[in-house]
């Protein structure tokens, strides 16, 4: 059966609500009628569609912004298809170029392997690992050889290449482009071809690239996948995307207590956006939620509820509900049930040297700093003397809200 079979069917109330499912949170989803063909003809014929999300193991450590696709393929994974989790180690070689005003240095192959030893073992946290097919990109992208790399290449021109928002501004600020760079969507979307896609997932920056496959596919004669870009998530101040080099993010092997807090210290209206990209709540469920704030509840009941899903899938449902202990003993100025032990010589201390020794300051002028904005306090009292000196004894020492130590001087 051809997708053209559908075009006059009207969806079944079952592919409606996979459309549903796959428009939730995303940027945009092309052609949405031929998703809609492809879901028709899945039905009918009980085939699975295939799902394709490429990551480049550039970082082994995955933080929430990545898990907005991941989320996605999920969904579309309990909807019955097949998922395809894409490693891209050849495409690695060449660097990907998208959103970058300079060529990116390529990996090396150690460095690619490294990566990705780590990666799957964090997305399987979000992915469920039965149902899902992990895939090397070198496994047909090394047999092409030189000959199939030029003949990939003479089915796509310069014209459109430089179409592509980060070229077309490279080249017209002189910056340099090189030729290898232009390699990187072709190879992206031979993947494409390789897979036989129905669907391609990826960030807003990848639109391009996605594109690039749909084209291929044609050019090979395959019918041309779909393409769902998600938006990139707001890190935790709410304004830039999630990032490492930026420290507004939460990775998604930090310990459970610093995930839940972090996830609390969202603002409130921020909260919502991470509902709709992060959440497997139902819609109707998130709607209800947030009529009920509107109507007064408290916004921080909502806010625990998604600290102790997100806790919960990367740890334990046990895991969550003692992350919300902890974080309620400590906003009533508690002391976790579990906070390292220092023992420490050279009684009587001066405060701000301990402070450095027990690892809760990275100096001793970082340990001032902190005690002249209140930051410390030592058996819950807050040390205002940056001169104070502790005689032998074992101390409960705080810094901030998350940084307890039990320290004993000898």
């Amino acid at each position: 059966m051809t997708s053209e079979f559908f075009t006059s069917q009207p969806p079944s109330d079952r592919v409606r609500q996979a459309l549903d499912i796959s428009l939730r949170g995303v940027d945009e989803l092309l052609p949405r009628d031929e998703w809609v063909r492809k879901l028709q003809r899945s039905e009918a014929t009980g085939q699975p569609l295939r799902i394709k999300l490429g990551l480049d193991p550039t970082a082994p450590d995955i933080h929430l912004g990545h898990t907005v696709v991941l989320n996605k393929m999920r969904q579309l994974q309990d909807l019955g298809h097949t998922v395809i989790f894409l490693i891209g180690d050849f495409t690695s070689l060449i660097g990907d170029p998208s959103g970058r005003n300079t060529t990116r240095p390529p990996l090396t192959a150690e460095q690619i392997r490294a990566n990705a030893e780590t990666y799957f073992a964090q997305a399987k946290l979000v992915l469920d690992e039965s149902k899902t097919e992990i895939r090397y990109n070198s496994e047909w992208s090394d047999p092409l050889g030189a000959r199939g790399m030029i003949q990939l290449a003479a089915k796509y021109t310069v014209a459109r290449m430089m179409e592509r928002d980060d070229f077309h501004k490279r080249f017209h600020a002189g910056q340099s482009i090189s030729v290898h760079e232009f390699l990187y969507p072709l190879m992206q979307g031979y993947d494409s071809v390789a897979l036989k896609s129905d669907l391609e997932l990826g960030g807003t920056d990848q639109k391009f690239n996605l594109l690039v496959g749909r084209h291929l596919q044609q050019e090979y004669g395959q019918e041309p996948q779909c393409i769902l870009t998600m938006p990139l998530l707001e890190g935790l101040d709410g304004v830039e995307k999630m990032s490492k080099s930026k420290g507004n993010y939460i990775g998604i092997s930090e310990d459970a207590n610093t995930m839940f807090a972090k996830v609390l210290s969202i603002s409130d209206e921020l909260m919502w956006r991470w509902y709709l990209l992060l959440s497997f709540r139902s819609l109707a469920d998130i709607e209800a939620l947030k009529a009920e704030v509107a109507a007064g509840r408290n916004p921080k009941d909502a806010k625990v509820m998604l600290a102790k899903e997100i806790t919960t899938r990367f740890h334990s449902a046990q895991a969550a509900e003692a992350a919300e202990q902890d974080f309620v003993n400590r906003s009533k100025g508690g002391v976790p049930d579990e906070i390292p032990e220092v023992a420490l010589t050279g009684a009587p201390l001066g405060i701000a040297h301990l402070l450095k020794q027990a690892g809760l300051a990275s100096s001793t002028s970082e340990g001032n700093r902190l005690i002249d904005g209140g930051g410390v306090r030592v058996d819950s009292a807050v040390v205002s003397d940056k001169g104070l000196k502790l005689p032998a004894g074992t101390y409960v020492v705080q810094v901030g809200k998350r940084k307890f130590a039990r320290v004993t001087v000898g």
